[in-house]
């Protein structure tokens, strides 16, 4: 019995414990209110159901999660620019393929260029807001609500307030799939973007100089860290990660649309972070933890259009069901818990004596 209680204990007390909960207890739910979601059917070769949906749906989602995750990390404050620079990003790199047409059935310019200007947008849009946020000491939210405002007008500059639209069958590829493959070729980028990350984080020291700004930046300054720099570079590639979500979202309807591509995305990108369990002060961070509240959410979203909710009403029960996973995360919670747990211990050890 004690081994087994230290189990349990061990279990239970791991940081991501309660992001996997909570990502099972939104799975689950589908069992009664939807007995079909968990089928996983092939059609032409592709994987398809609800769970692949949800896994292919939610690549932009993890892929600004892991930006917005060093972000935090290493400033305390969140990069609320995200959504407005992924429709930078679709809007330039449209512009470059279309040659300033609204619609072409072929490229004017060759692919790389515009997926290559485009990223380099999406960086300079990153640099801004870490020169604001890391030279400047600019709040993060208020240094990043610039671009917030006004990335949108960028794109709307950029494409003459229209929907620009790449009607090329190669462009959609990076939003759809390559023939042979079962699985989106969004899911692939997702997994790269976070397989390059983790190793570039564990690989080196750049994680716990990250972590350590976060927690103390003046203390870092101390021992020779330059915080500033490594503040800069999270906002950098959090700019970064903004870009290839804007590809993909683009990729996805074959066009720039600057009104919508992205839009509310920073919100989820953040609440990704929080319900992955990191601190949204800075310090201590798990990319594993954000990547999993990105699925959650979109688990979540998935759920409710299963359940026939209109897309009106989607934010109401969201929201709902949001405040309950997070007051289960809350250290009202967790003090809850463990009162729990002593009383039931005492509990049995009393009822063993008697």
């Amino acid at each position: 019995m004690p081994e087994i209680k230290g189990r349990i204990k061990k279990i239970t007390s791991h940081r991501l414990f309660l992001p996997l909960l909570c990502l099972a207890l939104v799975l689950l739910f589908n069992i009664a209110t939807t007995p079909d979601f968990f089928k996983i059917s092939i059609k032409n070769g592709m994987l398809y159901g609800y769970t692949i949906d949800i896994i292919n749906r939610a690549s932009e989602l993890v892929i600004l999660s892991i930006g917005m995750t060093l972000v935090v990390a290493a400033s305390g404050g969140t990069d609320i620019s995200v959504g407005a620079v992924m429709s930078v990003a679709a809007a330039i790199c449209c512009f470059i393929l279309s040659g300033g047409e609204h619609s072409v059935s072929q490229y004017q310019n060759p692919f790389a260029l515009g997926i290559i200007l485009a990223l380099l947008a999406s960086l300079l849009c990153g640099c801004f807001n870490g020169l604001l946020v890391a030279k400047l000491k600019i709040q993060p939210m208020v240094a990043t609500l610039i671009l917030f405002t006004a990335g949108r007008g960028i794109a709307q500059l950029v494409t003459e307030g229209q929907i620009t639209y790449i009607r090329v069958p190669g462009y959609k590829i990076l939003g759809s799939a390559i023939p042979g493959i079962p699985l989106p070729l969004p899911v692939f980028a997702a997994v790269f973007v976070a397989l390059i990350t983790a190793l570039v984080l564990k690989k080196t020291a750049l994680g716990i100089y990250i972590q350590s700004v976060g927690i103390n930046s003046k203390a870092s300054r101390l021992v020779g860290l330059k915080s500033s720099a490594i503040i800069f570079f999270t906002y950098v590639f959090s700019g970064l990660c903004a870009g290839m979500a804007g590809l993909i979202a683009s990729s996805r309807i074959y066009s720039a649309d600057a009104n919508n591509i992205g839009l509310n995305m920073e919100l989820d990108a953040i609440l990704a972070v929080a319900l992955g369990g990191n601190s949204l002060s800075g310090g201590k961070f798990s990319l594993l933890g954000s990547i999993i509240g990105a699925y959650t959410i979109q688990a979540l979203t998935t759920t409710l259009y299963a359940m026939n909710v209109s897309a009106d009403q989607l934010p109401v029960y969201k929201a709902v069901v949001v405040v309950l996973i997070v007051s289960l995360q809350s250290p009202f919670a967790h003090k809850l818990l463990q009162k729990l747990k002593s009383r039931l211990l005492s509990g049995n050890s009393q009822r063993r004596a008697a």
